[in-house]
């Protein structure tokens, strides 16, 4: 009776993932690092609020890997609603970029706006317009760390500099003493991770360093790393991992992949008091980001500068890249309603429920009317 028990179980567990590849969902409940990401209650959308209005077949797309667990969690809801299959690599803003420019992709996700030559270069691919930015999950860079007997760490952009730019190699160092003072820490060896792949988070990452502390980060930023020293790891989930399971690590990834075994730093930003990442403090930061895009781009200028109450400094914003004009015929009416979905209401309200921020209502109005008129 037990083995016939065991073999039924067996069964029925074959059928349920037969039933989750059919519908072609990365990853419905978690992702590689192990961390869940959403469940039925937190993200899970009626299917009668997602207007597929004639969507069908299947969706390419690839890009930020720091929006993916926002993707999964959206991708699970409306592949369910209307039967559309979604295949988002998650290979990082970079490859999502190329993959958009060289027509490979329907959309593509990228925490950077596009650049000039990368606009220059969208105009081949979409016939009779061009790439533009669409502003979609929000949400804090976290700065994770493992390091032993140290529950709340506090660190500021200069510190930070010099951890990344290999300049400050020990836990215990003075700098760091001196913003925790009461901190039991060891004499243990910094171990910073970084992205091997090109980043929109490793551009945000710098770009705050950049504009923070420029005497101590004299790099030009981008997407590629450009410090010396360190070691590397393959997309956000790939640097959450090896903090993970490296004593003495530091890196940055989004907030969602902030697991068991890692802790965030609070961030000194000169406010009266740290500032740790949450979704709420990243709220409050991006709230004041300004529309720099032209025509139908909603680019935005983010502020790392704050020192505003309750602000975290270190944000980034994923964007959705498509055609405004152009788009594939076959491909429009699912990415439409795809975009549609998760630039909703109902869409933006999964975000904070998995560690994102929702766009700003001023701003997602904007992508709301923009998304109507893609063609």
């Amino acid at each position: 009776m037990k083995l016939q028990r065991k073999n039924r179980l067996r069964a029925l567990s074959l059928g349920a993932v037969a039933v989750s590849g059919a519908l072609a969902l990365t990853a419905c409940g978690s992702d590689d690092t192990g961390k869940k990401t959403t469940d039925g209650s937190s993200s899970s959308t009626s299917a009668s609020s997602i207007k597929c209005d004639g969507a069908k077949g299947q969706l390419l797309a690839d890009g930020s890997s720091a929006q993916k667990n926002a993707i999964d969690a959206w991708v699970k809801s409306f592949s369910q609603a209307c039967g559309v299959q979604i295949n988002y690599k998650g290979g990082g803003s970079g490859a999502g970029v190329t993959a958009f420019t060289q027509g490979q992709v329907a959309f593509a996700g990228s925490d950077s706006a596009l650049k000039p030559e990368e606009v220059a270069a969208s105009k081949k691919v979409c016939s009779g317009g061009q790439g533009i930015d669409l502003p979609m999950v929000g949400g804090p860079i976290a700065v994770g760390y493992n390091v032993p007997g140290v529950d709340n760490l506090v660190l500021d952009a200069p510190t930070l500099a010099k951890i990344f730019d290999s300049k400050i190699t020990k836990w215990n160092d003075p700098a760091i003493k001196k913003l925790n003072p009461s901190a039991k820490l060891p004499d243990l060896k910094v171990q910073p991770f970084h992205r091997s792949d090109e980043s929109g988070t490793t551009d945000n990452f710098t770009k705050y360093l950049i504009a923070t502390t420029p005497d101590n980060w004299k790099y030009s930023g981008g997407k590629a790393w450009q410090a010396k020293g360190g070691q590397s790891a393959p997309q956000s989930a790939g640097v959450a991992q090896q903090v993970k399971q490296t004593s003495g690590a530091i890196g940055y990834f989004e907030l969602s992949y902030v697991s068991d075994g890692v802790k965030a730093v609070s961030i000194d930003t000169g406010a009266s008091k740290p500032v740790a990442p949450s979704t709420e403090s990243a709220t409050a930061d991006i709230a004041a980001a300004k529309v720099v895009g032209t025509g139908k781009d909603l680019s935005l200028q983010l502020d790392y500068k704050t020192k505003a109450e309750g602000a975290y400094p270190i944000t980034l914003v994923t964007y959705e890249i498509v055609c405004d004009k152009g788009n594939k015929a076959d491909s429009l009416p699912a990415t439409k309603a795809f975009l549609r979905y998760i630039a909703s209401e109902d869409g933006q309200k999964v975000l904070s429920g998995i560690d994102y921020a929702p766009v700003p209502d001023k701003i997602i109005a904007k992508v709301r009317t923009t998304i109507e008129g893609l063609s």
